[in-house]
């Protein structure tokens, strides 16, 4: 019987090695197929506050208008602008001529600039200008009135 010397072993036991490794990475391969599904949220309304109280407005006169626009949704939302939409007076003003777009309105306000993407629940701060305009007839009808401006974004 012959010996097993120190550099058989070391042989043997790196043949052995590889055989076992050779059958431990062995596998077959297949080709599979599932689904998932996912859900896309949707946008909310951006609730936009007014948060002065304007002085007097007289024809030819304008008022900072202060807002505060706050995104009330769960992801984020970009907010282009604010515009100014209508204008309704009072009860007792309603002969007052609030109309608010087009040649000879009564009153004006620019779009307000805000540009940019809210975080779920955050708030941005811009103003504008409400002017009532010198309409070149009497408005003596909004004398007194107190107004109020409804607004929407993008």
């Amino acid at each position: 019987m012959r010996h097993l010397t120190k550099k058989r072993a070391v042989v043997l036991g790196v043949v052995a090695s590889l055989a076992i490794s050779a059958v431990a990475v062995a596998y077959f391969t297949g080709s599979g197929a599932g689904t998932g599904s996912a859900t896309v949220g949707t946008s909310s309304t951006a609730l936009i506050t007014q948060t002065n109280t304007l002085g007097a407005l007289y024809p030819s006169t304008s008022q900072t208008v202060n807002l505060d626009i706050k995104n009330t949704g769960s992801g984020s939302a970009f907010v282009n602008k604010v515009h100014l939409d209508g204008i309704t007076a009072d009860a007792g003003h309603a002969a007052c001529d609030v109309s608010s777009s087009g040649a000879g309105a009564a009153f004006t306000m620019a779009d307000v600039t805000v540009g940019e993407t809210l975080a779920a629940g955050a708030t941005t701060s811009k103003s504008g200008s409400l002017a009532m305009n010198d309409t070149g007839v009497s408005q003596d009808s909004c004398q007194g009135a107190t107004l109020t401006l409804s607004f929407s974004s993008n």
